[in-house]
């Protein structure tokens, strides 16, 4: 038996990257899944139905409140429960100098991946307590632990991931529901070949910066999430866990 088999996963920021590797590897261990993202998401959900497993597409904006309520309502009312949840949805943002940075791109990013995680806990804590046992965990950044030049914006949004993760983990820790954060280094993601572009370059310079010489996988960071969620990870909580290759090391 698959270990989650019966259970129903949702997974934000599905439609590429770390949401999408993470949706299929939920579904290849069982679990039902609710894919969510602001954008088309047929290529998750495809992959997730030819590895035989089951799926739905939910749009969702996450900084919007009664998105997410609805993306909740819309997983309990199809598949019955919500057993785990991955707030993993957010944006990057342009490198700027701290006071060269737009009021309208600041209040953006914390939105979307600040605001986007405490929604999803806002509305996917009370459906675990009814259960009266879940895991959630957040996707937050190596951003969320040293400081990024000409970039305050996602800085700020990731550090207060892990704050916000802590402080669910310690109010709902002694209710059976388990909240933890991932911390990605540099992964072969849409979002870092966007930041990169096409410069050979520049890839080599953040691979020569690497322990590890290379950059991560989505299914590495999947791999961690899954674990998260799982049994063998059944007394930690209110932690974040770094899958970065050794980048927080140095």
């Amino acid at each position: 038996m698959k270990q989650f088999e019966n259970k129903v996963a949702l997974v934000t920021g599905g439609s590429t990257g770390i949401g999408r590797a993470t949706a299929i590897e939920f579904a290849k261990q069982g679990a039902k899944v609710v894919v969510a993202d602001i954008v088309d998401s047929s290529e998750t959900i495809a992959a997730i139905k030819a590895a035989g497993g089951e799926a739905i597409y939910v749009k969702t904006d996450v900084s919007k409140s009664a998105d997410v309520k609805a993306l909740v309502e819309k997983t309990v009312a199809t598949y019955g429960s919500l057993d785990y949840a991955f707030n993993n949805a957010g944006v990057e943002m342009g490198g700027k100098l701290t006071a060269d940075v737009d009021e309208a791109e600041f209040d953006k990013v914390i939105s979307i991946n600040l605001k986007g995680v405490w929604l999803g806990l806002k509305y996917q804590i009370p459906q675990m307590l009814k259960q009266g046992k879940g895991v959630i965990v957040n996707t937050s950044s190596t951003a969320g632990i040293t400081g990024v030049p000409s970039l305050s914006a996602y800085t700020a949004s990731k550090h207060g991931i892990i704050g916000l993760t802590q402080v669910a983990a310690i109010d709902y820790g002694k209710s059976g529901i388990r909240i933890n954060a991932v911390i990605p280094g540099p992964i072969k993601t849409p979002m870092l070949e966007g930041t990169m572009g096409n410069s050979k370059s520049a890839k080599d310079k953040i691979e020569s910066a690497l322990v590890m010489g290379r950059l991560g996988e989505p299914q590495e960071l999947a791999n961690a999430v899954i674990f998260l969620c799982s049994d063998g990870a059944s007394y930690v909580n209110g932690t974040a866990l770094a899958v970065d290759g050794g980048w927080l090391a140095k």
